[in-house]
């Protein structure tokens, strides 16, 4: 199904719940997390690191003030919170990829401990688990010639559907009942008190019509149970995005490069609001040359905890 663009720029809202944080180094370092992710790169590594907005606001820890993180639509592909784990990769293939997520109230500036952060993304060759049947992820040998840069001509419009998934359902992307067992590359985990999370997992792939992302989800409110995250409310559905230079290095690498999925750039999504970290743009760093070794990527998600925001009606 085809996703709708974010609009979360609502001018009857208020301001003052329109802010993300961007920790300082200090900041993060005294939580013990991300202290790489913000520091400057150092000879042979790349920092890819998203837009900066002008700071509205500063809290009294120190931190600078920016609007809230942009709501996104849930996708068709969607399965609830019931793999309460850190590494998510289940052995499959693609670069390694820790990422750091930092969740707080957008209005008083401080982290949303016991927070449940949601993460689900395509493989390296863009299938979803559970919907392995309806994704279109492709690969095979290596093609020959540069590795694919842009849309088909003539553009096709961005979905958050795989060609071949069904068509028809509710709005935001149409959620899709699985197909099958599978649930690699999806996991979910709470904030600790400083409200940061890490995952492990590797480089999303690519499929027709989107650019390189990652689905994230925050819930608050409930508890962990033996069946996994349960009650509460979502206050945020947003989507991770990558900054090109690092996609096309991950292009260049196995299994990226077996892809013959023609690749949709982030400013032909249909998705990203275009406005950095906050749409969701995030900082990555790697070995310049070497990403195959790894790649870590952060963000600050700034959220209303008192909102409602399931991304089914975007």
């Amino acid at each position: 199904m085809t996703e709708q663009q974010s609009n979360d720029l609502d001018p009857q809202r208020d301001l003052t719940r329109r802010r993300v944080v961007v920790a300082g180094g200090a900041a993060v370092a005294a939580a013990g997390l991300g202290t790489a992710i913000a520091t400057t790169a150092s000879a042979g590594e790349t920092s890819a690191a998203s837009a900066t907005p002008s700071a509205s606001a500063s809290s009294p820890s120190g931190e600078v003030c920016y609007r809230l993180t942009s709501e996104t639509t849930e996708g068709p592909y969607y399965i609830d919170a019931d793999k309460i784990r850190k590494d998510i990769t289940e052995n499959k293939e693609g670069i390694p990829m820790t990422l750091r997520l930092k969740v707080i109230d957008s209005d008083s500036c401080q982290p949303v401990a016991k927070a449940a952060v949601d993460l689900w993304h395509c493989d390296a060759l863009g299938l979803y688990s559970g919907y392995e049947s309806s994704s279109s992820g492709g690969g095979g040998t290596p093609p020959t010639g540069t590795p694919p840069t842009d849309a088909p001509t003539g553009g096709t419009p961005p979905t958050d559907a795989p060609t071949g998934a069904p068509t028809g359902g509710p709005p935001g992307g149409g959620h899709q009942e699985p197909t099958d067992d599978k649930r690699y590359l999806r996991g979910t985990q709470l904030t600790d008190r400083h409200g940061f999370v890490e995952f492990t997992t590797v480089f999303p792939g690519w499929y027709r019509g989107r650019c390189v992302h990652i689905h994230t989800k925050v819930h608050v409110g409930g508890k962990l149970t033996d069946a996994g995250y349960e009650g509460g409310h979502t206050c945020h559905t947003g989507q991770l995005f990558f900054a090109e230079e690092a996609v096309l290095a991950s292009a260049e690498v196995a299994p990226y490069n077996t892809s013959t999925t023609e690749r949709t750039t982030l400013d032909e999504d249909g998705i990203y609001p275009g406005n950095g970290a906050q749409g969701g743009l995030l900082n990555l760093k790697y070995r310049k040359g070497k990403i195959e070794k790894g790649v870590t990527g952060s963000l600050t998600l700034g959220v209303d905890p008192d909102a409602t925001h399931e991304g089914t009606d975007l």
